[in-house]
């Protein structure tokens, strides 16, 4: 009996700290004016990211030494996993590019839309989650 219990002990341990590496780091840039940001921060954290924020005044300069493209800015840039990540892009997108790891630069959802990540509005509309490549091309890589 002693040996079943610390066999599930080992398993419980063992899912515990798997679940705690898996939880992405995100890095966010922002300008600390920005209430939108935060929102998104959130929806991030509610959907399993560890998050940290960093408040910067020139949010369109940190853009450009990350390599994403000025036309496909947004309020806040962030890092994941060696991916650059431009404004109110979905979890789900994230995690998704986690798991298919495109050799890409990142995603991108450019200006504000109502309706995404914290930009919600009862009037949402519908945009588009781009996958940027390293040379600044572009392709739907999801539909909301």
């Amino acid at each position: 009996m002693t040996l079943i219990r610390l066999f599930f002990a080992l398993v419980l341990l063992s899912a515990t700290g798997a679940f705690a590496q898996s939880a992405p780091r995100v890095e966010v840039y922002k300008n600390a004016a920005c209430s939108c940001c935060g929102g998104w921060v959130d929806h991030l954290r509610e959907n399993g990211f560890a998050v940290t924020t960093h408040d910067i005044d020139d949010v369109p300069a940190n853009r450009k030494t990350l390599g994403m493209p000025e036309e496909l800015g947004s309020c806040h840039t962030a890092k994941v996993d060696g991916y650059v990540i431009e404004g109110h892009v979905p979890a789900a997108d994230i995690k998704r590019l986690l798991k298919d790891k495109p050799k890409a630069l990142g995603l991108a959802v450019p200006s504000m839309p109502a309706g995404s990540p914290g930009m919600e509005s009862p009037r949402p509309v519908p945009y588009d989650t781009l996958l940027v490549e390293r040379n600044g091309s572009t392709s739907v890589y999801a539909r909301h």
